[in-house]
């Protein structure tokens, strides 16, 4: 007896905000004998905005995988919808950008290797050697390239020809202290995905930790956005904060921001890869 196909397909959209909707994609999926499993949408009633995600189980769907988005398209073009599809089955690659720092580089490996993330992390990226046999422990190829001033766009069009070589879907800036160039996020728009602590613009600078230590915050905090040609100015995916106090020294501080910025990171893989992301404008809504 052959196993039952658990494949599901999601569909992301976005479009004006107009009756008849979520009539229009739940009698799709019905007319064609699809069984929804998760169905959320959102109105941003300032912008007139209507957003939604839809996932069924392709099992016994009358439309075949291959014919699925054309079938779907007379919808889409009768609301002037923008919009996705997307199979669960499908196993996304993704590059790590790492620099020196080391605590979100193994968070993500290890989550990964563990089965946490579904992804590929065939290679990492670094400005420097100095993670390489940490890299080389769990199995991706280490890219180093050495970026200065004057070799930053030469290495960052080398690094772009890979990545669409090694057919990478997910750039993933675990702590990767450099400003990527405007084709770059181009080239990645909504694909690019960076983590940093939550004092910008407050305490801007290397040593951010230090001036919120010398300032007595009583919460630190970790954002995880996508990149964008403005820095650090990104639609937001995920944020968490925890509260500190006077007794904290700057390295409980600094050791309280990784952990924040692990977990922070490592979730806004999670929801990029399970499709539950619309960005619209520089925000983002996050499905549940």
């Amino acid at each position: 007896m052959m196993a039952r196909d658990t494949t599901t397909a999601v569909l992301l959209l976005s479009c004006q905000d107009q009756k008849g909707l979520v009539a229009a994609t739940s009698d799709f999926i019905y007319r064609n004998n699809g069984n929804i499993v998760h169905a959320d949408q959102h109105v941003d009633a300032e912008a007139g905005l209507f957003l939604q995600r839809i996932e069924w189980e392709l099992a016994d769907f009358h439309i075949r995988r291959a014919e699925l988005a054309d079938a779907f398209r007379p919808i889409a073009e009768k609301f002037g919808m923008q919009w996705g599809l997307h199979f669960t089955d499908y196993v996304p690659r993704i590059a790590i950008f790492v620099s020196k720092l080391e605590h979100c580089l193994s968070d993500l490996l290890l989550r990964q290797r563990m089965g946490e993330i579904a992804a590929e992390v065939p290679v990492v990226i670094s400005n420097h050697p100095d993670l390489q046999q940490l890299v080389e422990t769990f199995g991706p190829r280490y890219h180093f390239y050495p970026i200065t001033k004057e070799t930053k766009a030469a290495q960052e069009k080398k690094q772009i020809e890979f990545l669409e070589e090694q057919r990478i879907d997910l750039v993933v800036l675990a702590r990767y202290m450099q400003i990527l160039g405007g084709e770059f996020v181009r080239r990645f728009r909504n694909r690019i995905i960076n983590i940093h602590h939550s004092f910008l613009p407050a305490f801007p600078g290397g040593r951010p930790y230090y001036q919120a230590y010398e300032r007595g915050v009583k919460i630190i905090g970790a954002t995880s956005h996508y990149a964008t040609e403005e820095l650090d100015q990104g639609p937001i995916i995920e944020q968490d904060v925890v509260r500190v106090s006077h007794r904290d020294s700057v390295e409980d501080l600094i050791r309280k921001g990784k952990d924040l910025e692990r977990v922070v990171l490592a979730r806004a893989v999670s929801l990029h890869l399970a499709h539950r992301i619309l960005v619209y404008g520089n925000k983002t809504v996050v499905f549940d």
